[in-house]
């Protein structure tokens, strides 16, 4: 089955068919492709893996009235600017940067700038793109995606960081970032005229009803250089403003749980690192989802293992967290803001643009691990039991590692909140009963006193 999932670029589309990523370049994008792949810059962005890999299976750009057919490498698990926690958008952002900079030299520049041209594999952006790339007027001195730039990745991160607007309410909500006037709604009176509201969001939005065709007209500067060096200047300081809105540590409760550990003594913690290290021995996982990860200590050692983890939770602090530690230990682990209750679902024109959570989930993976996740699931979200090993059986092929958290545990009872005659019936028979109609117990652990238990599982069938 192939379904077009690209249509906007009058230069071309694209489309999965099964695994495969294939793109059609019209007769149109056609003159802009070769120029693509003439350049040194995208070779070398290639060569680092920052640039999707990119093959001709039919046509030739040499003849340019003919369409061309490509197959992309896929990446592996594709994600979107609303499952990003805000270092992700800020790496999607410099990417974008440093590439439109870099194709200067070559007389070529990026016609648009939206995290929609990127993906990460793991926690490496990459961008994807490819039709985006087109020649520019040497002497042209003016880079006509700078507002959309600012639209998508500078007003977000600042809406995120200043003002309490997590980038999935914009993103999900929005196609094309969060323009201007959408954002000095947001903002009271005093504050509209200092910076940096004043620079990318009061004076845009107030300009913006002066707006004429004549603004965008092209002025050519004298000569080349000239041109080049202004944009070369705006491009590092569109990088500057975008550095000032790296995201500050949080105030989540999270963020420090592993650490804080207040569920665990020491000897507890070390006795369930025990466990998921034997767990992993025995399961050899390729494919991992973490559910509810947090600072995703558990998905570093299933990187370490040999796993590509996807690690999920629904608080994008201890999520960014996770990001930078694996990017700087080179560990294949994509974290994503996603909330296993209330997953991402499919957006975009006829929802086919940017498919769901669980469509993209599901039989992915040859192991899944929901460790301290399930009470939360069962109480917090009232999801019943047997609907949460469904769920769990539906995204792993094979491997559940599963903690079971009793009634008689604080966490428990703080998440109970006077609520415990609802949760009579939950016990450790109960949860192993109801775990059995859709896996088999490989073996098992009691974390000492705690009213814990961790299971490794395999699924039936």
């Amino acid at each position: 089955m192939t379904s077009v999932v690209s249509f906007r670029d009058p230069g071309g589309s694209l489309s999965l068919a099964g695994d495969r990523v294939i793109r059609t370049v019209r007769p149109e994008g056609v003159e802009n492709f070769a120029a693509y792949l003439r350049s040194a810059t995208v070779r070398r962005y290639a060569e680092n893996r920052s640039l999707v890999t990119t093959r001709i299976l039919d046509g030739d750009p040499a003849a340019r009235r003919a369409p061309i057919v490509l197959e992309h490498e896929r990446v592996p698990f594709p994600s979107y600017a609303h499952e990003w926690p805000a270092e992700m958008l800020l790496a999607a952002g410099d990417l974008t940067l440093s590439l439109a900079e870099d194709l200067l030299s070559e007389g070529l520049g990026l016609k648009d700038a939206t995290p929609h041209n990127v993906l990460f594999e793991g926690p490496r952006a990459v961008f994807v793109d490819v039709l985006s790339v087109e020649r520019r007027h040497e002497r042209d001195p003016i880079w006509l995606a700078d507002a959309q730039f600012t639209r998508n990745f500078l007003i977000p991160l600042l809406a995120d960081r200043r003002m309490g607007l997590p980038l999935q309410r914009t993103f999900l909500s929005r196609r094309d970032g969060m323009t201007p006037a959408d954002a000095l709604r947001l903002i009271r009176w005093p504050r509209r005229w200092l910076p940096p509201y004043l620079e990318w969001i009061t004076l845009p939005a107030r300009a913006s009803r002066l707006e004429r065709p004549a603004l965008y007209r092209p002025r050519l500067m004298r000569d080349a250089g000239q041109a080049r060096y202004i944009l070369q200047h705006r491009f590092r300081r569109l990088r500057k403003q975008l550095r000032k809105l790296s995201p500050q540590a949080g105030s989540s409760p999270w963020l420090n749980y592993e650490n804080a550990r207040p569920s665990y003594s020491a000897e507890q913690h070390a006795a369930k690192r025990r466990f998921v290290a034997e767990a992993l021995d025995a399961m050899s996982p390729r494919r991992l989802l973490d559910v509810g990860a947090n600072a995703g200590e558990y998905s570093l050692m299933a990187a370490q293992a040999g796993a590509s983890v996807v690690a999920i939770d629904s608080d994008p602090a201890p999520l960014g967290a996770l990001w930078q530690k694996a990017r700087g230990r080179g560990a294949a682990i994509l974290p994503l803001v996603v909330d296993f209750a209330r997953p991402t679902p499919a957006v975009g024109w006829r929802c086919a643009e940017q498919t769901s959570f669980p469509d993209r989930a599901n039989g992915f993976f040859d192991s899944v691990a929901m460790l301290a996740v399930v009470h939360h699931l069962l109480v917090t979200d009232q999801i019943p039991l047997a609907e949460i090993f469904d769920a769990a059986a539906q995204l792993t092929r094979r491997w559940l590692l599963v903690e079971y958290v009793g009634p008689s545990d604080p966490m428990f009872q703080r998440l109970l909140r006077g609520r415990g005659e609802l949760y009579r019936w939950f016990h450790r028979t109960a949860f192993e009963q109801h775990a059995a109609r859709r896996f088999e117990t490989v073996f098992s652990r009691e974390i000492p006193g705690a009213d814990r238990c961790l299971y490794l599982l395999r699924r039936r069938g």
